[in-house]
């Protein structure tokens, strides 16, 4: 397999990544056929992940204009993945000139392709940190550049608790994050569950079983289990729901079936 221009050395390209099929999912060119072949696997149970994945984009499109709206100019973008059109910057820009962002993400072809992206902006960067060593992330001098945390901050977290086992303890970095956060900051989450897929919960774990297989665990996680990430959290109306239901700009009824899988929820620190 030849190796690209934009892909670091230090990558195993024979090895699928979860960055680079949620980039697939989403129609974007950074991602060899070893992930193509995982996101077909998993599609041949649930041919919706696309359409999950778009819901997801969606719904972060519209927090973000949420929290913009309602001042917050700081954004802390964890398990961002790799930049596609409508990334958080160019959201949060469009509604409130100078935003400042900072991406994170442990995938080098995620920090790679979004260094490249942000050449030259002042007012974004990307590190390459994991979400289960909090310290590290904030302690990060591109973050302390450009998230001053004694403001509101909104903490993003889209699409990648699901991908921390419960022995690792996801709860505990939220919270440990979220004690860093002034008061007024938001957390802007999304987390896959079985609870609304359109599909007999043994097929969906057929797609389940393909991550599994390369290695990196989906974990379904009840609406009950996802709340407990916002306990501390005021719930920003409609609270904790399916993804096309927070704050649709449109008839939700109207959505494809599979966009439904899946929680999303904003929450507002006291």
């Amino acid at each position: 397999m030849e190796r690209p221009a934009w892909a670091p050395r230090s990558i195993d390209i024979t090895v699928p990544s979860v960055s680079r099929i949620h980039d697939f999912y989403l129609g974007g060119s950074h991602n060899f056929e070893v992930d193509r072949e995982a996101a077909r696997k998993a599609m041949e149970f649930m041919p919706g992940l696309p359409k999950i994945t778009q819901a997801n984009r969606a719904f972060m499109r519209r927090a973000v204009r949420f929290a913009a709206g309602e001042g917050i100019d700081q954004f802390l973008d964890i398990g961002s993945g790799i930049p596609t059109f409508g990334t958080v910057h160019e959201v949060a820009r469009a509604a409130r000139p100078g935003a400042r962002v900072v991406y994170v993400d442990h995938d080098p072809v995620a920090v790679a392709h979004s260094e490249a992206v942000l050449a030259g902006d002042d007012h974004a960067d990307v590190v390459g940190g994991d979400l289960l060593k909090p310290r590290d992330i904030l302690a990060d001098p591109r973050v302390e550049r450009l998230i001053d945390l004694n403001r509101p901050v909104a903490l993003l977290l889209l699409a990648i608790l699901h991908f921390v086992e419960d022995a690792d303890d996801p709860c505990a970095a939220v919270a440990e994050l979220s004690r860093a956060l002034a008061p007024g900051s938001l957390l802007v989450l999304t987390h896959a569950s079985y609870e609304g897929i359109p599909l007999p919960a043994e097929r969906a774990g057929g797609a389940v079983g393909v991550y599994k297989d390369i290695r990196n665990p989906l974990i379904m996680r009840s609406r009950e289990e996802i709340a407990r990430f916002f306990e501390g959290y005021d719930m920003v109306e409609p609270g904790l729901v399916p993804m096309p239901r927070w704050r649709p700009e449109g008839a939700s009824e109207d959505e494809d079936p599979y966009a439904f899988s899946g929680y999303a929820g904003v929450g507002r620190t006291a």
